[in-house]
C-alpha cells in the first residue's frame, strides 16, 4: 500500500527546521568573526585543542534528526488496509434533532422527542448508499457527528440524543441550519439536503433569513413539526412532575406549524407533521430523490495503520543519545 499521512494539513512544524536552520548558519558566521578577532591563530588552535568540530555538528544533527522525526510522528504516516475504496453515489443529508425539553411532551406517543427518534432510524435505514450528519440543538447547536457512510454509528448517536445533551434550553432553529449547513462541503452546490425535527415552539426571529441563505447555497430544507396544535405539558425528567413557569402555572407546549412550513417554502423544500413513522419516511425518501445524486468514495471499511509509536520513540531515542555525544575530545598531554 502507498504511504499516506492521518494530518497532511500539519505543515508549519517545518518552519521550525527552517528557524533551526537559519540560527545554525547565523551562529557559525558569528563565531567565524569572533575567533578571527579573539588573536592569533596558533593560539587559538592551543585554546581550543579539545574541541572536536566533527561531534559538535553530530550534536546539532542528531538534535536536528530528532525534531525531523518528531514532525513526522505528529503528521502520523501509515498504510491504509483492509477493502478497497467502494463508490457509493448518494446525496449529504444533515439531521438535525431538537432536544429541548419541550420534546418531552407526550401529545404524540410514546413523546415527541422518541417518535422523532423511531423516525429517524427507520429514514437511516432506507438510506443505505447517503452520508448522514447529526446535529443536536436546544439552546445552543452542536455537530454530534459529521458527515460519514457508518450508519451503525449513527443510530447509536440518535438513541443516545436527549435534552442532557445540551446545557442551555431553548429552541434556536437558525442556529441549528447553521451548524447543519458546515457539514456539507463549501465548494459544492448541491447534492446537499437538511432535515429539520423540532416542535418549533419558540419563535426564532433569524431562522427566514438562515433559510433565504441556504436556499442560495443550493441547500433543500426538510421541516418535521413533532406534537400538536393543542399542545401538551412538558414533564420534568428528574422529578416526574409537570414543568410551571415563574408565575406557577403549568407550561403548556404546542407545535408552531407556521414556521416550520415558511422554512421548508423558502427552500423549495418539504415540510410534513409527523403522525405516522412509515408515511413520513416514505415521503421525504421521495422528496430527497428529487436531488441529483453524486459519486463519492465510502472509506468505512477501510482501516489506517500508523507508524507515530515507532517514529515517537525514535525521536526519544535521539534525544537521549545527544546528551552523550560531548562536544570536546580526549587531548593526550
Amino acid at each position: 500500500m502507498d504511504l499516506t499521512f492521518q494530518y497532511k494539513n500539519l505543515r508549519w512544524p517545518w518552519l521550525i527546521l527552517l528557524a533551526l536552520l537559519l540560527l545554525f548558519g547565523i551562529y557559525l558566521i558569528w563565531k567565524k568573526r569572533t575567533l578571527r578577532k579573539t588573536g592569533e591563530l596558533r593560539l587559538l588552535q592551543l585554546l581550543t585543542a579539545s574541541y572536536s568540530p566533527t561531534r559538535f555538528y553530530l550534536k546539532y544533527f542528531l538534535l536536528f534528526l530528532a525534531i525531523t522525526v518528531g514532525i513526522l510522528a505528529a503528521m502520523n504516516p501509515g498504510k491504509i488496509s483492509g477493502q478497497e475504496k467502494q463508490q457509493r453515489k448518494g446525496i449529504d443529508l444533515t439531521i438535525a434533532l431538537d432536544v429541548s425539553k419541550s420534546m418531552l411532551a407526550a401529545d404524540i406517543s410514546p413523546s415527541r422527542l422518541e417518535k422523532a427518534k423511531q423516525f429517524i432510524s427507520k429514514l437511516i435505514d432506507v438510506m443505505p448508499d447517503d452520508r448522514i450528519a447529526l446535529v443536536l440543538f436546544a439552546g445552543k447547536a452542536y455537530m454530534q457527528m459529521p458527515l460519514t457512510t457508518d450508519h451503525g454509528a449513527a443510530k447509536l448517536f440518535v438513541s443516545a440524543a436527549g435534552p442532557e445533551a445540551i446545557p442551555g434550553q431553548g429552541t434556536v432553529i437558525s442556529e441549528a441550519m447553521d451548524m447543519a449547513s458546515r457539514a456539507f462541503s463549501s465548494g459544492e452546490k448541491r447534492f446537499k439536503s437538511i432535515l429539520l425535527i423540532s416542535d418549533g415552539e419558540d419563535h426564532d426571529p433569524d431562522a427566514g433569513k438562515k433559510a433565504k441563505e441556504l436556499a442560495s447555497q443550493g441547500v433543500m430544507l426538510i421541516t418535521i413539526g413533532v406534537g400538536s396544535a393543542e399542545g401538551s405539558v412538558i414533564p420534568d425528567p428528574l422529578t416526574g412532575l409537570d414543568k410551571k413557569d415563574a408565575s406557577g402555572n403549568t407550561i403548556i407546549s404546542k407545535l408552531n406549524e407556521d414556521l416550520l412550513k415558511e422554512l421548508a417554502t423558502t427552500t423549495n423544500g418539504l415540510y410534513l407533521n409527523l403522525q405516522g413513522t412509515e408515511p413520513a419516511v416514505n415521503a421525504v425518501k421521495s422528496q430527497l430523490s428529487q436531488i441529483e445524486k453524486k459519486a463519492f468514495s465510502d472509506q468505512s471499511q477501510l482501516q489506517f495503520q500508523g507508524f507515530f509509536i515507532w517514529l515517537a520513540a525514535a525521536m526519544l531515542l535521539l534525544l537521549l543519545v545527544e546528551p552523550f555525544v560531548k562536544g570536546k575530545r580526549r587531548v593526550l598531554a
